[in-house]
Formats: structure tokens, sequence, C-alpha cells
């Protein structure tokens, strides 16, 4: 990329900038620093610590962030609903702490708003659904408390929901798993299809009446891993109206670094460590690894490159962005934070995208995938009232 392209993708992200599906930041403060946002300090620079803060989103031309409240899926029924709330609660901290930069967003209108004050418009993901506890009435108290999507399944199964990353267990949705799917579209949460098998999405494109999302997924043709997207489904995306957002993982995007990641994943777990930690002293073990077996790195043209493909299968109107910072160990050169996204604007600019379908890529596909979302809400809810149904009910 040259410096012409990098100014006009700069000039791009001034008027569209990204909306970006998929941040861990709030897990990465828990892990960190248990929650202590003076430790760590967004208003100032984080890059020795974290992948997160003001300066480089302002840099990087992010405009819309939703900000995960996941929680892990060793933590489960009311503890796994405990965490989910430290973590909005974490959320919220952020925004009430940094308001002259975040606003909290819940609608696309809201989103709007945001951008025309120059503010960060953000928003918040449930990452699996065992952050429910197998309860509707807690979906609804998510919703109520500014989750506007939960991604069914985190790496590992749940009773009503199979996980890209794990035996099949129900066949993709169970009856409880698709009501969950119904309630959620009552509701205007956007139905997160990143994390879970492919079946789980056919399953859950066959019920929703709403958009989906993949929040942080690419392509499967491109680099064949389970945490990415068949052909088959992002072409169903066009008629459901939903967004596919790219991620930046290299294990996901860089098939060469899908072996080398789980062996790296073997070396933690076998010095008891959570293959997910990223704590000082896993990383610690991490570079140990790395320097005796170097990674595969992944590049801006690596994750071009599924963009590229992910047009082609779904179409402009139905791809976004989700990198998934502070929620991996590691990062595509050129993407090392989320200062980078310029970089990956550029390279599309160098390859022939036009600033209409650049606009969409951004901001537009995803704000208009909730509006969609807010307004199938409105319609159902016309229609009829909450579920009380439960998991033992319809599964029996």
């Amino acid at each position: 990329m040259n410096a012409s392209s990098i100014e006009e993708a700069r000039s791009l992200l001034a008027e569209f900038p990204v909306v970006d599906g998929h941040n861990d930041l709030p897990w990465a403060l828990r892990e960190q620093v248990t929650y202590d946002i003076d430790a760590r300090d967004i208003a100032t620079d984080q890059s020795a610590h974290l992948h997160t803060d003001l300066g480089r989103l302002k840099a990087g031309g992010v405009g819309a962030q939703f900000w995960s409240v996941y929680v892990r899926t060793d933590l489960s029924g009311d503890a796994a609903v405990s965490a989910t709330l430290e973590q909005i609660d974490c959320v919220d901290q952020l925004i009430a702490r940094y308001a002259g930069e975040l606003r909290e967003a819940r609608t696309a209108a809201d989103m709007e708003a945001a951008r025309a004050e120059g503010r960060i418009a953000s928003l918040k993901g449930a990452e699996g659904g065992h952050s429910i506890n197998n309860s509707l009435a807690t979906l609804r108290a998510l919703y109520a408390l500014g989750v506007r999507y939960m991604t069914l399944t985190h790496n590992d199964n749940i009773a009503w929901a199979d996980s890209a990353t794990d035996e099949p267990g129900v066949g993709g949705l169970s009856a409880f798993g698709r009501e969950v799917v119904r309630e959620m579209n009552r509701e205007g949460m956007l139905v997160d299809l990143s994390h879970v098998a492919a079946e789980t999405m056919r399953a859950a494109l066959d019920v929703s009446e709403a958009p989906v999302i993949f929040s942080h997924s690419s392509s499967r043709a491109v680099c064949d891993h389970p945490r990415n997207i068949p052909d088959d489904v992002l072409e169903r995306l066009s008629g459901n109206g939903g967004v596919a957002m790219a991620t930046f993982v290299p294990k996901f995007v860089l098939q060469a670094a899908v072996d080398w990641t789980a062996a790296a994943d073997d070396n933690l777990r076998s010095h008891g460590y959570h293959h997910l930690d990223t704590s000082p002293e896993a990383m610690k073990l991490h570079r140990a690894f790395e320097e005796a077996r170097p990674r595969p790195v992944a590049t801006v043209p690596t994750v071009a490159d599924h963009l590229d493909h992910m047009r082609e299968a779904a179409g402009i109107d139905h791809i976004g962005i989700g990198g998934d910072y502070d929620g991996t160990a590691f990062t595509p050169d050129g993407l090392n934070d989320v200062s980078g996204y310029p970089n990956l604007i550029a390279e599309l600019v160098d390859r022939g995208w036009s600033r209409t379908d650049l606009s969409k890529l951004t901001w537009r596909n995803a704000v208009r995938a909730l509006g969609d979302a807010e307004s199938v809400a409105s319609d159902l809810r016309s229609r009829r009232g909450p579920s009380n149904a439960t998991l033992s009910q319809l599964d029996g």
C-alpha cells in the first residue's frame, strides 16, 4: 500500500468509521487488574498491556465498538450470569469515565448520533449462551442492560446449541435453542453465529426473522478452520439481511497458523494454563514456544483475501469487521492493535474497492443490521408476548 491509499483510507474512515464487532477489553481488564481501570487508564498509552486505548481507537478510525461481555465456559450456572453482569458493569464504568470519547449506544440511531458527535458508539455483546443459564428471563434482563447481541456458544457446547470447536451434541439447535433465537428476535438482540457449528448456523438462519451477524469470523473457503463460515452460509446472508464481520485472529485466517496454534495451545495446557490465557505468565510460555518454533505470520493481505472472498459469496451489503482485539495472543503484521484499520482499508483501496463499498464494510452494513433487528422486534412485540418456556419443557 502507498501513501495515497492510506490517505484515502483515513478520509473514508473520517466519514464512515469502523463498526468493530468484537473487542475483549473488558475481559482483559478483569484478568489483568480485576477491573481497576485506574491501573489501566485507557486515556493513556496502554500498548505495553493492551491492544486497545482511546488514542489508538481514534488513530484507527473506530466509530463504534461492540465491547464483548464474554465469560469463560468453565464459569457456568449462576456464576456465569454473575460474571457477565460484572463484565457489563465494566463497560458501563468505561462509558461513564470516558464520556467525552465514548457514548453508550443501544440503537442504530444512537450509533448515528455518536458518529455525528465524534464519539465512539459503545455497545455490548455477550459471548456464549451459557451467560443466560438456560433462562429466557435472564436473556431479557441482559437486553435491558444494553446487550445487543449474544453469541449462541463459545468454544464448548451448551445444552441447547452446538459449538464449532466441540463434538456434535444436539445437531445444531434444540427446540429450546430455537426458542432462544425467537426470543432474541422479539427483543431486538442480534443473533451472533461466531463460534457456533455450521449446523447451528444453518438452524439459526432457518428460525431467525431478523438479520444475524457473525461478530468475528472469516471465510472457511480461504482458511479451513471450524470457527470460519462456510460458503453456503455466507450465501444465505443476502436473504436474511445479516452481516459477516471478518476477524483478524491469525489462527483463523492463515492456514499455516492452524497447526502451529494447536501445538502452542497444547504447550499451554501441558503447563497447567487455559489455552486462551493471555496473562503475563502464559504469554512468557507462548514466547518461549515461539522462539523454538517460529509462528507463521498473518498480514494485512491475509485478512483482505478473506474479505474479497466474503464479498463475493455474501455480497457487499453483508460483510463487516470484527478484529477480536484483546481476545487473542497474536495479531497480523500491520493490524497489531486497534490503530491498524486504515492499513486494511488502504489494502482494499489498492484492490479496487470503491468508496461506496468501503463505507458499507466499515459502517453502513452493521448499523443497518441493528436497525433492521429493531424493526423486526417492534413488529414481533406487537403480535406476541415474552416467552416463559424452559429448557425442560421444550427439550425434556
